[in-house]
């Protein structure tokens, strides 16, 4: 077994309000291992894409800052690095495609500017040389006459080719790790599975380790190698994608699975109508102590109200889940 690329340890992000400091990361602990895609599910506001900027410090301070906690990569802590090594960091060892394309894309300057600027920042190439490879990143991530493209403007292009621009330019120094967050928000169902299968074929031919961010458990079961769940600032569950997806030892990851249609499923009769979770995720003033599910949990119980469940093995080979129900095997989960 190689060492893990990325550990993270016991990470803890907090903001500062009016109302006081609010823990938005509250102990997220995980790794991921060379060439592998990790998913990281939940519902909006659950942290994934605030563990995303905190791998990078980009959490704007003020008002949030990281509490405590490790990020190692390569065993070096960046949370304790200096903002000059976090420069050569970002782009370069670790890159990250944003949510939108059309706001993270700089409307003023052209596609091969922007491809650009990264590889004469980290790589050192003068300026016909980073245009030349700027061509060619457009060129591997598959959008047409990239002679032309590469002196176009994002306004010119298709939300589906910005999403590519934004890949090219995250792959460009042929990073270690590429943090992709909702890479695929508002994008149809076609250009959706296009991207997918470009990440693949990029991960193949570089690679390089996915975090990729989503709430769509479809992608999860295309995409993922392992998953973690994430549910207002914990981690509530990990394991292999079959272990998550096949034996959920959590009733939040399982309630995730349920809401998903089974289109041509012998259940489907069964099920005329998609199953919800009831309630919202819990404002971070309103979670109190206890378990941030319990509310929302139809196998609660008093002591979910008392404690903080730990992590806890789900049949072994690492699949583990924080829930007080697998303390207790006689009361079934499903």
């Amino acid at each position: 077994m190689s060492a893990p690329l990325l550990e993270v340890e016991d990470l803890r992000v907090e903001f500062r309000t009016r109302r006081g400091a609010a823990m938005v990361l509250n102990g997220v602990d995980f790794h991921i291992d060379p060439g592998e895609t990790l998913c990281v599910v939940g519902e909006s506001g659950c942290g994934k894409s605030m563990t995303a900027l905190a791998l990078l410090r980009l959490i704007p301070s003020p008002p949030g800052r990281i509490n405590s906690g490790q990020v190692r990569f390569q065993g070096e802590d960046l949370v304790q690095a200096s903002e000059a090594r976090m420069r050569e960091v970002r782009g370069n060892r670790i890159s990250m495609i944003f949510q939108e394309p059309m706001t993270s894309l700089n409307p003023v300057f052209t596609i091969g500017d922007q491809i650009g600027e990264s590889l004469r920042l980290h790589a050192g190439l003068d300026a016909k040389a980073a245009h030349q490879g700027s061509i060619e990143m457009l060129r591997q991530v598959g959008i047409p006459a990239p002679e032309r493209r590469v002196d176009e403007y994002p306004h010119q292009m298709s939300g589906g080719m910005r999403q590519r621009v934004m890949i090219a330019m995250a792959l460009a120094c042929r990073p270690d790790i590429l943090i992709a967050d909702e890479p695929t928000t508002a994008l149809d169902v076609t250009v959706q599975a296009q991207i997918f299968d470009l990440l693949r074929a990029l991960q193949h031919d570089k690679g390089t380790a996915i975090l990729l961010i989503t709430h769509d458990m479809g992608a999860v079961a295309e995409m993922a190698d392992r998953v973690m769940v994430m549910y207002a600032g914990r981690v509530i569950e990990q394991g292999t994608a079959e272990q998550v997806l096949r034996q959920p030892g959590h009733p939040y990851t399982q309630g995730l699975i349920e809401c998903l249609p089974e289109l041509g499923s012998s259940q489907q009769a069964e099920r005329p109508e998609l199953i919800e979770i009831a309630g919202v995720v819990p404002s971070i003033w309103e979670l109190g102590s206890g378990c941030a599910f319990r509310e929302r949990c139809p196998h609660a119980m008093e002591r979910c109200a008392r404690e903080v469940p730990p992590m806890i093995g789900v049949g072994g080979n690492g699949h583990t889940a924080a829930c007080w129900l697998l303390a207790e095997p006689e009361r079934n989960v499903a």
